[in-house]
């Protein structure tokens, strides 16, 4: 008899799926030595997922889960804070040594996402990235419209400065490029 698989247990081993797949990439994931890592077999992995398909489909749910709960920890998220000041305390989280192999990882997803090699599985954190910062934008009184521009225009701008100190290491003129985005995306709030 099949037992089923339970679910606080799934969610743990999505958990550690997610920190695997942060030190190690996405692009070279396989199911054996995943589950050598996590110390199982891929009898266990099989038992929770039905293949690798359904693996990275849930932990590309995951981490999306993971990443918005964090966002919305932030302080001044839900209450005054100016969008500029919630950028800029994303950014240093983000950036936190600790932090920066989940960063890398999304990076990696951006990448594969956009070279066709993900199919189905680009998680809501990339395809909806912009109605979740719109969401934030409208809370803050800015119209629909305008919501949705600023939020694309914030986000691009926000992933390519990410990936300029990611690749150049450096911190003070990314810095200080970041600063005037949240500059800026508090100046189209205001005027919105």
């Amino acid at each position: 008899m099949t037992r089923t698989a339970d679910p606080h247990r799934r969610a743990e081993l999505l958990d550690q799926i997610v920190d695997y797949l942060a030190g190690h990439g996405l692009s070279t994931l396989s199911m054996r030595p995943l589950a050598q890592h996590l110390g199982k077999s891929t009898r266990v992995l099989t038992h929770h997922f039905a293949d690798k398909e359904a693996l990275l489909s849930a932990t590309l749910e995951r981490l999306d889960e993971r990443q918005r709960a964090w966002l919305r920890s932030l302080p001044g998220w839900s209450g005054s804070d100016s969008v500029g000041t919630i950028i800029r305390c994303t950014w240093d989280w983000q950036t936190q040594e600790e932090n920066l192999p989940v960063a890398r990882l999304i990076h990696e997803i951006e990448g594969l996402s956009a070279a066709g090699k993900l199919g189905g599985h680009v998680p809501r954190l990339l395809a909806d990235r912009s109605e979740f910062v719109a969401g934030l934008l409208r809370e803050r009184g800015v119209p629909e419209a305008d919501a949705s521009r600023i939020s694309t225009l914030a986000n691009s701008a926000y992933t390519g400065l990410q990936l300029d100190f990611l690749i150049s290491g450096d911190r003070e003129r990314v810095e200080a490029a970041l600063d005037q985005l949240c500059a800026l995306v508090d100046n189209w709030v205001a005027t919105a």
